[in-house]
């Protein structure tokens, strides 16, 4: 199963505060906005996002279709194709992405310990 790029979404107080703490650790900005209370911050192979209000936890986050440069990958698993290989294996989706579309969609599960684990295929 290929899950795409690699990212944890941090839940954070004050996105400002975050990108400096962040970019005094050597990130950079990849994308997002600070007027839309979002930043993609990389460092070498590593991202994190940073979400300011959007949600309560901290997130494992994998995009499906890009690398981690938000280039579109040649081949990828599409994440219905994900969420069709998961149910088969038994694990419960707490969302799901509706299987007669195509492009942009997302699911979410949850490890046996409670962290979320967002699939978000943005092409």
């Amino acid at each position: 199963m290929k899950l795409g790029a690699f990212s944890v979404s941090l839940s954070v107080k004050d996105l400002k505060v975050s990108k400096q703490f962040y970019e005094n650790l050597g990130f950079t900005v990849l994308g997002g906005a600070m007027e839309k209370n979002y930043l993609v911050m990389k460092n070498g192979n590593s991202l994190i996002g940073l979400f300011q209000g959007m949600f309560e936890n901290n997130i494992l986050t994998f995009n499906p279709g890009w690398d981690e440069n938000a280039d579109t990958l040649e081949t990828y698993d599409d994440v219905r194709d994900i969420q069709r290989a998961l149910k088969a294996k038994g694990v419960q989706l707490l969302t799901e992405a509706d299987e007669n579309t195509t492009g942009p969609a997302s699911i979410v599960i949850a490890d046996p310990d409670g962290n979320t684990i967002l699939i978000d295929q943005h092409i």
